[in-house]
């Protein structure tokens, strides 16, 4: 794809723009932001990952709300809790997800964790492509016995040409080293330069206004297809770019 001239130096001004401090309150990741414990800013980002779509004042909302129904200790949480701890959970909801997705996620992080330290390993087990962790992660998630088959649409595969943008956007908070305080940069096994682009409906209009996606359907294919274009821009951190073509296309309505 040939890039616009102008446009290298016009994406990298909107990153400056909007990957800063003041992104934080507003995004979900104000939610993993809450946490300074590893498993607690995994399991809390994760969740509000999860829960990306739509409002996001809705998304932050019942992401606190869970939170605060786990003590704000979601980690200690999910290994320890009995059944007086699981009945505070009965009552969540938040559009399709439900009490039995919350407790099919809870008996995996209970199962996870008493094997790995991190979440990392969940992916990084997999290989070291985005299609092959988000693949294995897929089927890792879904290992234990007694799955509630109404969960399985919770979590993305490309397998399936999902875009996997709420599984991206998870690995992107993660694996970034951002020097200006929103992603986290956490996890240390994983190359920010393999990164694929979280995208969405936002996100792909604005791509394609630009230029920089020709692709009609917003799929896991389109989702390779823009980052392969911002790794011209930078090879070794492609998905900054996220914060332009996100802050344009839901705060700007570009």
């Amino acid at each position: 794809m040939t890039k616009p001239a102008y446009l290298p130096d016009f994406l990298n001004k909107k990153v400056d723009l909007y990957n800063q401090p003041f992104f934080i309150p507003a995004d979900p990741i104000c939610i993993p932001h809450l946490f300074t414990k590893k498993q607690d800013i995994e399991i809390a980002g994760f969740f509000a990952a999860i829960f990306a779509w739509g409002n996001r004042n809705t998304i932050i909302q019942k992401s606190k709300e869970l939170m605060q129904l786990m003590g704000m200790k979601p980690h200690d949480f999910c290994m320890t809790s009995r059944e007086s701890g699981i009945k505070k959970l009965l009552s969540f909801r938040h559009r399709t997800f439900n009490t039995t997705d919350l407790l099919y996620f809870i008996e995996f992080f209970r199962y996870h964790y008493s094997r790995h330290e991190s979440l990392e390993t969940a992916f990084t087990m997999h290989g070291n492509t985005p299609a092959h962790m988000l693949t294995g992660f897929y089927h890792y998630f879904f290992s234990l016995e007694h799955i509630p088959a109404r969960t399985r649409k919770h979590i993305a595969s490309p397998e399936k040409n999902s875009t996997c943008k709420r599984l991206n956007m998870l690995l992107r908070w993660m694996v970034r080293k951002d020097d200006h305080g929103v992603d986290f940069g956490i996890w240390e096994n994983i190359s920010p330069a393999v990164l694929i682009c979280p995208i969405d409906l936002h996100v792909a209009r604005v791509a394609r206004r630009l230029g920089i996606l020709k692709r009609k359907q917003t799929d896991w294919k389109a989702a390779v297809e823009l980052t392969e274009y911002l790794r011209t821009l930078d090879s070794k951190d492609p998905v900054k770019y996220d914060f332009a073509l996100f802050g344009m296309g839901v705060m700007e309505k570009f």
